[in-house]
């Protein structure tokens, strides 16, 4: 048969790949001035002009920038290149390419203009507004519809392995995108979660885990099997190890969310499952990662000159050494230590730094000599990179580490009398060596990063862009095909849309046996009478909670653990989340739980302690808040909140969005008038003290105070000690 003529079409990976670099550098950078911030809290975050730039509000603004901006444009660039080479075609729609990048970083954008303002949903991972997440789905969809017709329109028989993987990332991501983001629009720049408490952590937590597994993970084993052959020059180790590795891990992924909210008010069973499922993982895992290895059969000794090579093989490493640990941590005995620790800032970023950076890395310096038709610019700059990174990753995982091990015993720690050996900001003053470390790391890592990014434009400006590769293939999908005695999952991989329609099936048992019960079976969340919703000013002030970020440092929960209800206070119940849209839980203490705050201090330590926490709490990191005592409260929705409130079932009284002002301003005035009368003679500086309390009842700190004082009082407990 004579071979078609056709070229790919590599501007599009071209351009994945410059904002693959460009918003790679710029995420690192955000992630190093928040290390930064922790690191020498004394030099940031105290003044007025600091409002945008807080920890808090640059720590999703980071975790959004490496996972979608970085991560996501890398994951499109290798799939692009791959994909039209594995199937012998030119991407369906030149049109559709354009539309899915330019889309794309238009919502990273848009998570760069609101994520620093503090318009944010508050959910980790997921802290985009409502309408970029309506973008995130139609771009999605271009990227996949793109993806389909190409593979339709193939010239091979058979799917390989990488495009298994291509396949499962684009429907399990988008089921898990849409199910996860269900939320109730309050204006344009607001809204709340259509889940509350308990079912709203079990479905962030599936949503959450599984971003890292089919976002971070199963694009880029993909990637993995198709440039790791390439750069040996060899054949994957094991094809039927690649279906079972496949298979597995697309099955077992999904059952593992619960391992993160392990002790906490989810159900035990669905507790046990997310453990038993994640120990199952290290099977396909390693299974995975051995058949990458194993790849490099007898081209060890290119290993050691090769600069793709070496990163592949850390990457690699990395993935075998986080999948490995993933389980681990889902032990309870293990994850009694580590959880809300720096132990598991270590854990994700050898994933980040090491399996997803590297891999990129190498990706990048495999492709832009080919997309250009010349050489690298310069092999010994790539291989001054390789190292610079691997110490990198080593001086920020090792330390954190080191400082998650120390903070998860130092707070189970009692002296002899019974009582706790540390108090929460001994903590804090201990873990400062580490951070210090761990931002060299970051430096270390940014600086490869910027240094590759020189030598990538060096080798683009070397030479010409091979805008459309011209290349000739013989049609073979089409041929007779004797069926008998073929291997079984040969037939499967000629049918894309079976393919497509069984992996979402295999993805989406775990998430309906999970989330589902939670739903529909009252038992699993018991309620409490006692709890009654948020007043308006305390929800306005969960609100600025959420907006400020409060969430990235403070959990809102206690496990049933001696040495943290003797620390906090009575251990949490389900039934007190239930008017909670959306939960805050948390998933790191880089400063104490606040689920039994309120009552614990008056209102004028946390008005205060908001301005000036470092005063207050010596030895403190936490950021310093001026602008609420200087920023004007606007209610002038506040009924359209509370109208929101009512729609998703919390039971406030008919009409009673009508008036919800009048009792903020009653509230509000309360608070001010108890902040302003035991305020010292002093510090009033002969101001009139009605005067002042008009001007307090009006500010932002007064509705933070008055969330913070309701927290854990609908339940009566013991004081906290």
């Amino acid at each position: 048969m004579e071979a078609e003529k056709f070229s790919y079409d590599n501007r599009i990976v071209r351009n994945f790949a410059y904002a693959t670099v460009i918003w790679g550098v710029t995420g690192m950078l955000v992630g190093l001035i928040a290390a930064l911030q922790l690191a020498f809290p004394e030099f940031f975050n105290d003044y007025l002009g600091f409002k945008y730039l807080t920890f808090g509000r640059l720590r999703p603004l980071h975790t959004n920038a490496v996972i979608f901006a970085f991560v996501g444009n890398g994951m499109f660039m290798g799939i692009y290149y791959s994909l039209q080479r594995l199937l012998k075609a030119r991407l369906w729609s030149d049109k559709l390419s354009k539309i899915h990048f330019w889309g794309w970083q238009t919502i990273i954008v848009c998570a760069v203009a609101t994520l620093p303002l503090g318009i944010t949903t508050g959910k980790e991972y997921a802290e985009l507004e409502w309408w970029i997440d309506i973008m995130i789905a139609g771009i999605w969809v271009v990227w996949g519809w793109n993806m389909f017709a190409t593979i339709m329109v193939r010239r091979v028989k058979h799917l390989y392995v990488a495009i298994w993987f291509y396949i499962a990332t684009f429907v399990t991501v988008a089921m898990l995108h849409i199910f996860n983001s269900f939320e109730l629009p309050v204006s344009f720049l607001k809204s709340y979660s259509w889940y509350a408490g308990v079912q709203d952590a079990l479905v962030q937590w599936w949503y959450g885990h599984n971003a890292v597994a089919f976002f971070l993970t199963t694009p880029y084993l993909g990637l993995m099997y198709y440039f790791v052959p390439k750069a040996a020059n060899r054949p994957v180790y094991s094809y039927r190890l690649s279906i079972i590795h496949f298979w597995a891990l697309i099955f077992l992924y999904i059952w593992a969310g619960p391992h993160h909210l392990l002790y906490s008010t989810l159900p035990d069973w669905a507790q046990s499952l997310g453990v038993v499922f994640s120990v199952m993982l290290i099977a396909p895992s390693w299974g995975g990662m051995l058949n990458g290895l194993l790849t490099l059969r007898g081209a060890w000794d290119r290993v050691r000159d090769d600069i793709l090579l070496k990163f592949m093989v850390v990457a690699l490493t990395c993935y075998g050494m986080s999948t490995f640990e993933g389980p681990m941590l889902s032990l309870k005995n293990i994850n009694v230590i580590s959880h809300f620790t720096d132990w598991t800032i270590a854990h994700v970023h050898i994933g980040g730094l090491g399996w997803n950076g590297m891999l990129t890395f190498g990706m990048l310096y495999w492709l832009f000599p080919r997309l250009y038709n010349t050489k690298l610019y310069s092999t010994k700059m790539a291989n001054q990179h390789f190292w610079i990174a691997t110490l990198g990753i080593i001086l920020y995982a090792i330390p954190m580490y080191i400082a998650g091990f120390m903070q998860g015993l130092m707070w189970q720690e009692f002296k002899p009398d019974g009582t706790l050996a540390n108090n929460f900001v001994d903590t804090v003053i201990e873990m400062k060596p580490f951070f210090y470390l761990r931002s060299l790391g970051g430096l270390l890592y940014l600086s490869g990063a910027i240094l590759m990014f020189y030598n990538l434009v060096k080798t683009a400006k070397s030479g010409v862009l091979v805008a459309n590769e011209e290349t000739e293939a013989v049609v073979t999908k089409d041929l007779h095909v004797n069926t008998k005695g073929e291997y079984w999952h040969k037939v499967i991989e000629r049918k894309p849309i079976q393919f497509m329609i069984l992996s979402l099936v295999i993805v989406a048992i775990g998430g309906i046996v999970e989330i589902i019960p939670t739903m529909i079976v009252k038992s699993n969340i018991p309620t409490i009478k006692s709890v009654k919703p948020y007043t308006p000013l305390e929800l306005y002030g969960r609100d600025i909670y959420i907006r400020e970020g409060c969430y990235n440092c403070h959990s809102q929960l206690i496990r049933p653990l001696r040495f943290e209800t003797v620390r906090y206070g009575a251990y949490s119940k389900s039934g007190e989340f239930v008017y909670d849209h959306p939960f805050q839980w948390g998933s790191k203490r880089t400063g104490p739980d606040l689920a039994r705050e309120g009552g614990v201090r008056g209102n004028i330590w946390h008005f205060n302690h908001m301005i000036r926490p470092k005063v207050i709490t010596p030895g403190s990191i936490m950021p310093a808040y001026p602008w609420m005592r200087e920023d004007n409260m606007d209610i002038e929705n506040i009924g359209a909140k509370i109208r929101a409130m009512q729609t998703l079932g919390v039971p406030y009284p008919e009409g009673y969005d009508k008036k919800a002002k009048r009792d903020l301003q009653v509230q509000a005035h309360l608070i001010a008038e108890d902040i302003v009368n035991t305020t010292n003679q002093i510090a009033l500086k002969g101001r009139n003290k009605n005067d002042l309390i008009k001007e307090i009842e009006q500010k932002d700190i007064v509705a933070i105070i008055a969330y913070l004082q309701r927290l854990g009082t609908d339940v009566k407990v013991k004081p906290t000690k």
